[in-house]
């Protein structure tokens, strides 16, 4: 049985909680134009709505769970949409049952690409972030003489997976490094500038690396990639479904995420989006049943991937809707609010911290990684879960620290009580 208070987040969802008069006022961008900020409410701005959002989240009692970098749950409306649709396929597997799985994956698909302001033929349902990365590295032709630029902290399915297809095809994979502190987008964009030569065919970068925190500024990548005739790749996987995303305003070629991440959707569905004038380049990875009408029907050609989980795929639009019930704006707005909060009480708690992540919250998003002084950080990760129910991850090689990636189903006294377990292990 629904408790009240889910009865009432479920009606939310069919009217919207963003109804309500929003409070004037102008959000400054990277580039210097303004634009309405994200809608906030009476309900949106106190905790106690946040508290509602956090009921709606099947999470053990107790558990601080900071790890959204990696995996999030889903909601109560998502578990039950993947509940409900897996029962139907399973009672009845017939062609003429699962016919109605065609249309509802055409309304995730439309849910989708209004999420991110794009056309639903641009729009592949993929299985992860991972799937739609390799689409792009394994579907473009290089050969030897081009050059493909990435960032030295993409994730490794936008940097390995360079590597091992350039051993095949002769292309050369050049690394850029960003300065560790970086003051300014200028600091991010310059070693990208100075990287690109008449050589280059493709810029590859996260939009928010999963090891830093470091988020980049992507529109002026991609301005400049296309100033320089080179296609991009944006790997979105901590942003999709955290910082509100416009992929028409930031021009990039592709963007891919993970439903199972910051959107908080079904496991093992994702998206790819390729720009439409870019389609017809780029080779599909998979070629399968229905593989001509594909071909027709725009980025569709690169989710023909054989029998894929119905139920999953489908329940992508409920996982927007929840989003967008609350609001796009209202998410990153709360996303950010949590990782400031966890910067500045970090710091004020523990002298001789250090930051991987920028305190400047234009260079940054929901990933927080840091080192406390003189810790082990492998044995505090360890220590955290085990003793105090603080679930984050530990990070190594250059970026060694903790990273804690709080979401909408945190609490600002959730943040308190870990950065207070911190400064106690310290």
């Amino acid at each position: 049985m629904h408790s009240p208070d889910r009865r009432r987040f479920l009606r939310q969802m069919a009217g919207g909680v963003t109804a309500a008069a929003a409070i004037p006022s102008t959000l400054q961008l990277r580039d210097g134009e303004s634009r309405p900020s994200p809608l906030l409410t009476p309900t949106t701005a106190d905790e106690g709505f946040w508290q509602l959002v956090r009921r709606q989240f099947p999470l053990r009692s107790g558990l601080i769970l900071m790890n959204a970098a990696n995996l999030c749950p889903s909601p109560y409306p998502v578990i039950d949409s993947v509940t409900k649709l897996t029962r139907d396929v399973d009672s009845d597997a017939s062609f003429q049952n699962r016919a109605k799985f065609g249309e509802l994956r055409e309304e995730a698909r439309r849910a989708l690409a209004e999420y991110l302001s794009v056309d639903a033929d641009e729009v592949a349902i993929t299985r992860n972030t991972s799937e739609g990365n390799n689409t792009i590295v394994n579907g473009l032709d290089l050969g030897p003489g081009d050059e493909v630029v990435i960032w030295d902290q993409n994730h490794p399915t936008n940097n390995i997976a360079w590597d091992v297809r350039s051993r095949r095809l002769g292309f050369t994979v050049r690394r850029v490094g960003t300065p560790p502190q970086p003051q300014s987008d200028e600091d991010l964009t310059r070693p990208f500038a100075e990287a690109i030569t008449p050589r280059t065919r493709v810029l590859a970068f996260s939009h928010v690396s999963n090891v830093s925190g470091v988020a980049l500024p992507a529109r002026q990548l991609c301005h400049l990639a296309g100033e320089n005739g080179v296609f991009t790749l944006v790997d979105g996987a901590q942003t999709f479904g955290s910082i509100q995303v416009d992929l028409r305003q930031t021009g990039c070629d592709s963007y891919t995420g993970s439903s199972h991440k910051w959107l908080v959707g079904p496991k093992e569905a994702g998206l790819l989006y390729v720009k439409r004038a870019r389609i017809e380049e780029l080779w599909a990875s998979d070629v399968g049943v229905g593989w001509e009408g594909a071909l027709e029907n725009g980025a569709r050609k690169f989710e023909n991937l054989g029998q894929r989980d119905d139920a999953a795929v489908s329940a992508m639009g409920t996982a927007v809707t929840f989003h967008t019930t609350i609001g796009a704006g209202q998410v990153e707005d709360r996303v950010r609010t949590l990782a400031a909060a966890l910067k500045e009480g970090l710091r004020a708690r523990i002298p001789g911290i250090s930051f991987h992540t920028p305190m400047e919250p234009e260079l940054s998003a929901g990933v927080v990684v840091f080192a406390p002084p003189s810790m082990d950080t492998s044995k505090l990760f360890r220590t955290l879960y085990s003793e105090y129910d603080i679930a984050g991850a530990a990070m190594g090689g250059d970026f060694t620290g903790l990273r804690l990636s709080p979401h909408i189903y945190n609490t600002l006294e959730q943040v308190d009580r870990a950065t207070e377990v911190i400064e106690s292990l310290s």
